[in-house]
C-alpha cells in the first residue's frame, strides 16, 4: 500500500509500504479521506518531539472498516467511522499521561491506504457528514472543544473572542460557540477571513495588525468572558486588558512564544484564569462528535485533492493564508 512517510529530515514521500496486519482488539480501515493539521507540517520541520523516520504522518481520518480480529467487533464491518487520535491519554480526564502521544508520529497514521487501530478509537462517522468532512473533524474538533466547552465554561451569555479564525481549531472554536448561541467575536490578520466569520455569525472582527486594535474592541463591547487563543506571545496581555472580571483565557499553543511578561495585577484584581488546554480525552472526543451531530455542524473545509498531491497540502499549510481545513482523499 501507498503511504506518506517522513523519510528523512524534512522530507515527505509518498512509499511503498506492507499492508498492516492487525493484532488482537484491532481493526483494519481502508481510508476514504484524511486531514492535514498543523503538527504534521511541524514534524515535517523537525519542530515536534519523539520525531521517528518511516513513520506515517497523520492524526485525522475517515475510514471504512474491512477487517476486525474479535467476532464481537463484526458488526463494524462495512460502517464508515472517524478515528480517535489519542493514544494512551490514561486514567485522568484532567490531564493526559506522561506516555501519550497522537496518531501519526510516533504510532503510524492517517496519511495511508489502510489503518490498523484499536477498535475502542472508532465512532461512526456522523451521518449528516460526507467522508471529507468527517475525515475534518478528529484532533481540530476535540482540542476545541475541550478548550472552550471544558476550560472556558461556554454558555449562550458569553462574550467569547477567538484568535486567528481560519486554522482548523480556532473554526471548530467558533462554531461551538455559535452552536451554543454565545456572541462570538474574532481576530485575523486576513480581512476575507473576517469577512466569512461575520458571514457565519461573528458580531464583529479585529485585525491584530491593526496597532491598539484592543481599544477598538472596549468601544465595541464591555469586555470577553472567554478568549481562545493559539498564539501566545505578548498578545496574551492585550487579552487581559479586555477581559471582564472572571474572565477565562485559553490557550493550546504558543506560536509566537512566550510573552516579555504578563500583567499579574490585573489579572489577580480581576480574577481572570490564563489556562493551557491540549488535545481532549477519550470521553470528550465522543462528547464532541455527539455534538457536531445534534447541531449538524458542518467543518470549513479549504480544499479536497487526491492522496497523490498530498505534500503540496503541506506547502499550502505552511504558507498560512488558507481558511479552513486540507484534506486529501483517497481515489
Amino acid at each position: 500500500m501507498k503511504a506518506l512517510q517522513l523519510v528523512e529530515s524534512g522530507k515527505l514521500a509518498i512509499v511503498e509500504v506492507d499492508r498492516p496486519v492487525i493484532k488482537e482488539g484491532q481493526v483494519l480501515l481502508k481510508m476514504k479521506a484524511a486531514a492535514l493539521n498543523r503538527r504534521d507540517q511541524w514534524i515535517r520541520e523537525g519542530k515536534y518531539p519523539n520525531i521517528q523516520l518511516h513513520t506515517t504522518l497523520g492524526s485525522d481520518g475517515c475510514g471504512e472498516v474491512i477487517e476486525v480480529s474479535n467476532d464481537d467487533d463484526r458488526h463494524w464491518v462495512g460502517k464508515e467511522v472517524v478515528v480517535n487520535p489519542n493514544v494512551n491519554w490514561g486514567d485522568n480526564p484532567n490531564v493526559q499521561a506522561v506516555d501519550y502521544s497522537v496518531l501519526g508520529m510516533p504510532v503510524d497514521g492517517t496519511f495511508a491506504e489502510y489503518l490498523a487501530v484499536d477498535v475502542d478509537r472508532l465512532v461512526e462517522r456522523p451521518v449528516h457528514l460526507d467522508e471529507t468532512q468527517s475525515a475534518a473533524l478528529p484532533l481540530g474538533g476535540l482540542t476545541a472543544y475541550r478548550a472552550i466547552m471544558k476550560h472556558g465554561q461556554l454558555s449562550s451569555s458569553n462574550n467569547v473572542l477567538i484568535s486567528g479564525f481560519g486554522g482548523g481549531v480556532a473554526q471548530f472554536a467558533f462554531q461551538f460557540g455559535i452552536a451554543v448561541g454565545a456572541k462570538m467575536y474574532v481576530t485575523s490578520g486576513n480581512e476575507s477571513k473576517i469577512r466569512k466569520a461575520i458571514e457565519l455569525g461573528a458580531i464583529y472582527g479585529f485585525d491584530y495588525n491593526v496597532e491598539n486594535w484592543e481599544k477598538e474592541a472596549g468601544n465595541i463591547m464591555e469586555g470577553f468572558d472567554v478568549v481562545i487563543d493559539s498564539a501566545g506571545g505578548d498578545a496574551i496581555n492585550t487579552f487581559i486588558k479586555i477581559m471582564r472580571p472572571g474572565g477565562r483565557i485559553v490557550f493550546y499553543g504558543a506560536t509566537h512564544g512566550l510573552p516579555s511578561k504578563i500583567d499579574l495585577y490585573r489579572m489577580f484584581w480581576n480574577q481572570i484564569t490564563l489556562q493551557g488546554s491540549t488535545m481532549g480525552n477519550d470521553e470528550e472526543f465522543v462528547e464532541m462528535i455527539d455534538f457536531v451531530s445534534q447541531h449538524k455542524l458542518i467543518p470549513l473545509i479549504d480544499s479536497v485533492r487526491p492522496f497523490s498531491d498530498i505534500v503540496s497540502a503541506f506547502d499550502q499549510m505552511k504558507e498560512g493564508q488558507r481558511l479552513g481545513k486540507l484534506v486529501i482523499k483517497f481515489y
